[in-house]
């Protein structure tokens, strides 16, 4: 076992993996493998020492790996250029996209579901472009939640009193469970619908239990039985080029 320490992360190599250490204010250890590259990151209590640890770590090693293959042989998109001919996708479906340069407001529109009409003022910049189908993506995902919200409060029996959507590089939803608050990832939008159903559900879930238990599974059974299946088409959904889950 070996140690790179920096001022902003501290890395322990344990079986040729690096394995990101921090050490917070909690009551017990949270083991985690994110997307899209298969970073190990372990959240440990104070007290708990690197022998502890790399045991800790050691006795997750297949589950690990096995996160890691999946991540890797996850489809990704290259980097997107936004222009005339690429591929974009929305709620499941991949969308042809087509620049239309006009001046006036800038636009969203589908077209027969094939077609992404992305309509700009001549020579806006791939980032202004990046920017307008962003927000477009945005205002389409919000107008999901409200009706799933209103669905899964009822049948979870909790309240969230707060749902931001944000792009998140390593998850694809958290939750505070204090403030009962919920964010979502704004890729959601690009995936089927179950997936985002899922995520919300999950998020929910953990309001009546922190940990991903025994007790946490028995829920997701409860509310949503077929959970394990919209898990593993959001595992086989292509990763944004950009940084970003779950």
């Amino acid at each position: 076992m070996s140690t790179i320490q920096n001022t902003e992360q501290r890395i322990i190599v344990i079986r040729d993996i690096p394995v990101e250490v921090v050490r917070k204010d909690i009551q017990n250890l949270h083991l985690a493998v994110y997307p899209p590259d298969g970073r190990v990151r372990i959240a440990v209590p104070d007290h708990v020492t690197d022998d502890n640890i790399r045991l800790a770590v050691i006795s997750r090693l297949a589950w690990i790996r096995k996160q890691q293959a999946a991540f890797d042989s996850q489809p990704r998109q290259s980097p997107r250029e936004m222009v005339s001919g690429e591929s974009h996708y929305f709620k499941g479906r991949r969308y042809r996209l087509e620049v239309v340069e006009s001046y006036g407001k800038h636009s969203v529109t589908l077209k027969n579901n094939q077609w992404m009409l992305l309509t700009v003022s001549p020579r806006t910049s791939t980032e202004n472009r990046e920017k307008v189908l962003t927000e477009w993506y945005r205002e389409q995902m919000k107008l999901q939640i409200p009706q799933l919200l209103t669905k899964w409060q009822e049948v979870v029996g909790v309240e969230v009193l707060d749902l931001h959507i944000r792009k998140m590089k390593t998850r694809w939803g958290s939750c505070n469970i204090a403030a009962q608050r919920i964010l979502l990832n704004l890729e959601l939008i690009k995936k089927p619908i179950e997936c985002m159903e899922y995520i919300l559900v999950h998020e929910m879930v953990h309001l009546r239990e922190r940990h991903h238990n025994d007790r946490f599974k028995a829920y997701m059974d409860r509310f949503l039985p077929q959970w394990r299946l919209s898990r593993d088409i959001l595992r086989g959904e292509p990763l944004g080029d950009s940084g970003w889950g779950y």
